[in-house]
């Protein structure tokens, strides 16, 4: 709990690299993008999405970021609204950032009762056509990418596994995409994303280890374009905005699947725009 005796949940990768000075927004736009028509919801992504659904809902919410001052307009967003925030720094890229970040919540808010995975990475994005080919992937690009996706998530759980157990309840809720559901080509603008399948895998394994003991482990499958400053400028989305994923919507998924009730846990949730065809 929270000093305000509010439970904690904690947003890991709360800021979009798809915001109005993201990185993958610079990298297919060549500039920022203007996000001063977009609601405040959707201005920072899904992770922002669901910043903003926990603390309306009387969480007090962490943000983790790699540097603090990404989440400080999200930050000041949600507290505009009344809402109890913070921010701590967390590299998934590193051991040691992991545990001194989980110090700090534990020691500043107490441990938390949800946990949102949504770190996403753009490592191989930016390789040009005619590069789509695993032999030209460099070696740290793909290092990188299981960090994010498979190495990191494990050591998250290892840090706030051990209180929900003791507590008997808790959430650990993963943010992934189609990729992984099987193994796919890389596409030139499209990050190197078949490490995802690790992620999945993960939520399967902890689902069979914690959930017994009162943990409930979730993958949702994203499966679609995210609305946000630099998806929403992105030709595909001018043309066909009936294929872009509401992230006020998906937060609402994910708020569902930690209010659940026990007799009856979703433990991977698909969510695919009614215009699109579901990926398999």
């Amino acid at each position: 709990m929270s000093a305000e005796k509010r439970p904690v949940a904690v947003v890991i990768g709360a800021t979009s690299k798809w915001q109005a000075d993201g990185r993958n927004t610079l990298l297919a736009h060549g500039q920022n993008i203007d996000d001063g028509d977009l609601p405040v919801e959707v201005r920072s992504g899904v992770g922002g999405a669901i910043a903003h659904k926990f603390a309306a809902e009387n969480f007090h919410v962490v943000l983790t970021t790699r540097t603090a001052s990404n989440a400080a307009n999200l930050q000041a967003a949600i507290e505009s609204q009344g809402g109890s925030c913070s921010t701590v720094e967390l590299d998934l890229v590193s051991e040691s950032s992991i545990q001194a970040a989980f110090s700090e919540i534990r020691s500043s808010v107490g441990d938390p009762q949800a946990v949102i995975l949504n770190a996403g990475y753009l490592e191989g994005r930016d390789l040009p056509a005619g590069q789509e080919l695993l032999e030209y992937i460099p070696t740290e690009m793909f290092d990188t990418a299981q960090h994010i996706a498979s190495r990191g998530p494990f050591l998250v759980a290892k840090e706030v596994m051990p209180a929900m157990r003791e507590r008997g309840s808790g959430s650990f809720l993963i943010t992934n995409n189609a990729a992984s559901l099987r193994g796919r080509k890389r596409q030139t603008g499209q990050s190197l994303y078949y490490p995802r399948v690790m992620m999945r895998t993960l939520a399967q394994v902890l689902t069979e280890e914690y959930s017994e003991l009162g943990v409930h482990v979730a993958n949702v499958i994203v499966d679609g374009l995210i609305d946000s400053p630099g998806t929403r400028a992105l030709p595909i989305a001018q043309k066909r905005p009936d294929i872009i994923m509401s992230p006020v919507a998906i937060a609402d998924a994910f708020y569902y699947l930690h209010c659940q009730d026990q007799s009856c846990w979703t433990h991977e949730l698909q969510l695919t725009p009614a215009a699109t065809k579901p990926s398999f």
